[in-house]
């Protein structure tokens, strides 16, 4: 197993370097513990305070107050076609960084697809796009690593033609069925007859399927391409009020035990250093 190497990065942010820190972290432990065991991926990740920190081959996220424009949050490429992700600073950046970190791990270039059977009636085998985030990427779906909010994320069995006890679709149990599509979320896929791109979409409580029509590759990855075709109709990865007043809370109670924890060690290297 190759291991792959991921950024994340303040530029142009107001974030501080510690709260970078502590994201990453969290990232880190669901690369390993939750994501590389079920899609055989493993990543470091890490926290720079600029681009020009980032060791060269490591892929970024890069955080930023605002990226000028909405559809641009996400995962694209760079001229030498390799990934760069760009994220919004605002009260859901860390569900959206995790997002877009498991994106970026399991389909780099942003034209990875799956075979499987279409959701939408009168179609049969289709290839849908791998993006293990968007059919439960709902907040409310989420779930927390070190009490920081990461992004749900469906597993290969997404894909299997009917549902089996057991098994498991998504990371914490959201999705319970093959090809299942949550409230706010999205699934999206090439019909190889019409040669047309379909999503299957569930926003404001509505269920609806969209043709998106003919992509060429030449205007980018079809990731980038669906993207800029559906930001423009669902809202941002936020959680709400009361989530993040009570994850407030629970950092402030956990920045207490780490403060605690930090005086045991430093009260320890006094006594072995001799220093007073």
């Amino acid at each position: 197993m190759s291991l792959l190497h991921v950024a994340l990065v303040s530029e142009e942010s107001s974030i501080t370097f510690q709260e970078l820190t502590k994201v990453s972290a969290a990232l880190q432990k669901q690369v390993l513990q939750d994501y590389s065991p079920i899609w055989g991926i493993n990543a470091t990740v890490d926290a720079f305070h600029s681009l020009n920190d980032v060791p060269v081959g490591t892929w970024p996220i890069v955080i930023m107050d605002d990226i000028g424009e909405p559809g641009a949050e996400g995962v694209h490429e760079d001229k030498n076609g390799q990934p760069i992700a760009l994220v919004t600073f605002d009260p859901g950046w860390s569900l959206t960084a995790s997002h877009e970190c498991i994106e970026m791990l399991t389909d780099p270039d942003g034209n990875r697809t799956m075979p499987g059977l279409s959701p939408k009636k009168g179609q049969g085998k289709v290839e849908f796009l791998v993006e293990p985030c968007d059919p439960s990427e709902d907040p409310s779906h989420a779930y927390k690593i070190n009490n920081i909010l990461v992004s749900d994320f469906y597993t290969p069995h997404f894909f299997d033609p009917v549902a089996s006890p057991g098994v498991k679709y998504s990371f914490t149990g959201a999705i319970t069925k093959p090809r299942q599509v949550l409230n706010n979320g999205y699934l999206s896929w090439h019909d190889p007859v019409s040669d047309h791109w379909w999503q299957e979409t569930y926003f404001g409580g509505k269920r609806k399927f969209i043709n998106l029509g003919v992509m060429g590759r030449l205007d980018g990855s079809f990731r980038s391409q669906i993207n800029r075709r559906t930001k423009a109709y669902y809202g941002k990865l936020e959680p709400s009020a009361r989530e993040t007043q009570a994850t407030l809370a629970m950092q402030k109670a956990i920045t207490k035990s780490s403060v605690s924890k930090a005086e045991t060690w430093r009260q320890r290297i006094r006594e072995l250093t001799g220093k007073r």
